[in-house]
């Protein structure tokens, strides 16, 4: 007998980096389920005028602001959540950033901030949130991460490693909440290319089609009606994978060549992507995707 879809209404969801891309349509989606929803942002005016957008229904949307790289920056946002909207009962770890460029040439400093963001942001929020969900015995958490998780990419080598991490400790998490007999659940979202800024400039795939963010936001509001813990989007991107397993070595790596996966994000368009780039190696949310290369002065930190 199949499962009976749990019902999201009035439950309490909390999401990082939610003031834009895939972080915003979950956000969007959360809110026609009848959720109420924090939106936590490092760019709190774009936070809020995405939850001005999202409540215009009369929906109760809330933003604040949010470093996921500090763990104090965290604890206040889920306090405030929670004194504000009510126990938390998903959070969505969504916050994250993607640098593409040969790793030869990946100065210390893009590569820490991926690490601090991809990383210490998601690690952040599961130590925040899991002990109020288990002493709760209940909260479903939420860790996107990316296919970018379950391969190695030319071109993305420290999102790469910062991606099987998020899937490894999900996995983790999991076992060690069943080891303790908690129900409190986790998901592990791993998208392909997703028609995000964070995708800008990036080849196509032949056979596997981009997702969009609200392919993605669907996927995650049925990952709670339905828990589940293996979330892949879009289906074909789970089914190539699936067929990956099952090769050796060589043949997975025949294959992505076959496809173009090997060249997808290696000879990615610097230029489309140059304004994301910027923005996303400093954390600046001033700066937008897409624009002329940019630069960041002294003031801009």
């Amino acid at each position: 007998m199949a499962k009976q879809p749990r019902v999201l209404v009035g439950q309490v969801a909390a999401i990082t980096g939610g003031a834009r891309g895939i972080g915003k349509e979950t956000a969007r989606a959360f809110v026609r389920e009848g959720m109420r929803v924090a939106i936590g942002d490092l760019d709190l005016d774009l936070a809020q005028a995405t939850a001005t957008e999202l409540a215009g229904g009369g929906a109760n949307v809330r933003a604040y602001p949010l470093d996921v790289t500090d763990r104090a920056s965290v604890r206040a946002f889920v306090d405030a959540v929670e004194a504000d909207l009510g126990p938390i009962d998903v959070f969505d770890n969504n916050a994250g950033i993607m640098h593409v460029g040969r790793f030869l040439e990946e100065d210390d400093e893009t590569t820490n901030r991926q690490i601090d963001i991809n990383v210490h942001g998601v690690l952040n929020g599961a130590k925040e949130i899991l002990p109020r969900f288990v002493d709760r015995g209940r909260g479903h958490l939420v860790n996107v991460a990316s296919m970018a998780g379950k391969g190695g990419f030319p071109g993305v080598v420290t999102y790469c490693g910062t991606k099987h991490f998020v899937v490894g400790m999900s996995e983790a998490i999991r076992g060690e909440l069943h080891y303790l007999g908690s129900p409190v659940e986790v998901t592990c979202v791993m998208p392909a290319i997703v028609q995000t800024e964070l995708a800008a400039g990036l080849k196509p795939t032949r056979g596997v089609k981009h997702a969009t963010p609200q392919d993605v936001a669907q996927a995650i509001v049925d990952a709670l009606k339905v828990p589940r813990f293996d979330v892949i989007v879009p289906r074909s991107a789970a089914v190539a994978n699936g067929a990956l397993q099952l090769l050796p070595r060589r043949g997975r790596e025949g294959l992505a060549r076959a496809i173009g996966a090997d060249r997808a994000l290696i000879e990615a368009d610097p230029t489309a992507r140059s304004g994301y780039e910027v923005r996303a190696a400093h954390s600046d949310p001033r700066l937008d995707a897409g624009t002329a290369p940019a630069s960041l002065t002294a003031g801009d930190e």
